[in-house]
């Protein structure tokens, strides 16, 4: 008969310092840590043309873009992410290692992410009150769903088809759907 162990959870400090030297790349969800996978080059080059527009766009204004390695943190829930796409409006400055005030989040869909990116990721982004609006795009079809916040607080759906432009209300930004799969 097995012997039952205790599972120790993790703390925030001791998954920060372990991040800043780990090859690997995890999420941290109240304890528990969980590896993230790696992406296939047309989530990359969706998630960089998406990325060169939106800098693009916001030269010269206060709000400033991040992506890749750089976590965010949902502090309600006890939680860090790494998004595909972070936009940030205004200073954040509770950290050089993670975002803590997000404007816009941005999820690029693989067959094995889209379920927590649509269930739990949306829970959890939906519960940080500087995020206007989390973006998830699909990276074998040309389909991108947003939610956003309308001014009652509640979370508009919108999704945009092959044929239409995306929308970034919150920084008053637009693109072809087209254009960001090539």
């Amino acid at each position: 008969m097995g012997v039952p162990k205790l599972k120790i959870k993790l703390s925030v400090q001791d998954y920060l310092e372990g991040e800043k030297v780990s090859e690997i790349r995890h999420e941290y969800v109240d304890g528990e840590i969980y590896a993230m996978a790696g992406v296939s080059k047309n989530h990359n080059r969706i998630n960089r043309r998406l990325l060169d527009a939106i800098q693009e766009k916001l030269k010269g204004s206060d709000c400033e873009t991040f992506f890749v390695d750089l976590k965010l943190q949902v502090k309600k829930l006890n939680r860090f992410y790494y998004p595909d796409l972070v936009v940030v409006c205004g200073e954040d400055a509770e950290s050089e290692y993670f975002i803590t005030i997000p404007t816009i989040i941005v999820e690029i869909l693989s067959p094995s992410t889209a379920g927590t990116d649509r269930r739990e990721k949306m829970f959890a982004y939906q519960e940080i009150e500087s995020l206007q609006e989390y973006l998830m795009i699909d990276q074998e079809t040309e389909y991108a769903e947003l939610y956003r916040r309308r001014d009652d607080g509640l979370w508009s759906w919108i999704e945009f088809d092959a044929d239409e432009e995306l929308e970034l209300a919150s920084i008053d930004f637009k693109m072809p759907m087209s254009e960001l799969y090539g």
